[in-house]
């Protein structure tokens, strides 16, 4: 256990990650990244969304020399191909169209710096069985703006989760933070993480 308990940031503009921390009380600075993402190509999806996340907490762990940083990121794997947020309107219900009725995996890569340096990623997997909603359904849901910003192009806490029949494994990690993985992250780099609430 370390004596001082560091300024939790988030390396991430993403409204759900930040309140997801906030509910289990963790009121983290807020630091998007600013990170380039299209740096990184590969095609592994546990690879990517790993890579992603450590290269947004490197750029912010650079600012904030005395704070704890978490970088994350999210990809979902589905027919042998990795799908990241939705380019448009029509990629998104493109998207939609095939994924309904079937099963996906949303990877979200997690990535932890501590001030003294130490470093660690990870990565969850959680499996998504996906309804079948109707052609009209999906237009709907999609002219709600709420898939454009979302790996798979869906939010499971918001409309989204009406389209999903179950999951297998961390539900807040479809959101886009699995909270059993930070707290082990943070058990295993010296903090507890009642020491941020």
């Amino acid at each position: 256990m370390t004596d001082a308990v560091p300024q939790f940031i988030l390396a991430s503009a993403s409204k759900a990650r930040r309140l997801l921390l906030v509910s289990a009380g963790i009121h983290p600075f807020v630091c998007p990244s600013q990170f380039d993402e299209s740096r990184v190509q590969l095609e592994d999806p546990a690879a990517l969304v790993s890579a992603l996340a450590k290269g947004k907490a490197n750029v912010v762990a650079a600012q904030f020399l005395q704070g704890l940083v978490l970088g994350c990121d999210s990809v979902l794997a589905l027919g042998g191909q990795v799908y990241g947020k939705p380019t448009d309107r029509d990629d998104a219900i493109a998207r939609w169209q095939q994924q309904r009725g079937n099963i996906g995996e949303l990877y979200t890569g997690h990535a932890l710096i501590a001030p003294s340096g130490l470093a660690l990623v990870r990565c969850q997997v959680t499996r998504i069985h996906f309804a079948d909603p109707s052609d009209e359904q999906i237009e709907a849901y999609v002219d709600s703006g709420e898939p454009m910003h979302c790996a798979g192009a869906f939010a499971i806490d918001g409309r989204g989760g009406l389209f999903i029949e179950k999951i297998e494994g961390c539900h807040s990690n479809v959101i886009g933070l699995s909270l059993p993985l930070l707290r082990q992250m943070l058990d295993e780099i010296g903090y507890s993480v009642t020491d941020f609430w």
